[in-house]
């Protein structure tokens, strides 16, 4: 028996935000939105087979101490890329501070952290 990751779903204060720059910078496409629970929306942005459900509640949203040092806490998110120069260079257009490069077994990466403070990191697998 064998299993394989299809979503990861998190909260955001502005989902459509966030889409917008993942289909910007990653080339997904929203695969789905509409209410969610509590009176707030989702937004399911990724590929066909997996994606991100960035949800936004009704209410306003806390930030959280730091994630590395709170149970159950959100450290990161990564993505795969085949150019991971070209990618640094968008992300840096996007207006996010690429950071904490390291080239090391299995492959060169880079980390960012978007407008909520999550933190994704960037790799390329050589």
């Amino acid at each position: 028996m064998t299993a394989e990751l299809e979503h990861a779903n998190y909260t955001v204060s502005d989902g459509a935000a966030t889409a917008a720059w993942m289909q910007k910078l990653f080339g997904w496409h929203i695969r789905w939105q509409g209410e969610a629970k509590d009176g707030g929306h989702s937004i399911h942005v990724g590929t066909d087979a997996q994606y991100l459900a960035l949800y936004t509640p009704g209410a306003d949203t806390t930030q959280k101490p730091n994630s590395y040092l709170t149970r159950g806490g959100l450290n990161h998110i990564a993505v795969v890329v085949d150019d991971i120069d070209a990618m640094e260079d968008a992300v840096t257009a996007a207006g996010f501070t690429p950071g904490n490069h390291g080239d090391y077994e299995p492959g060169r990466r880079f980390y960012f952290h978007d407008d909520d403070n999550i933190e994704y990191e960037v790799v390329q697998y050589d």
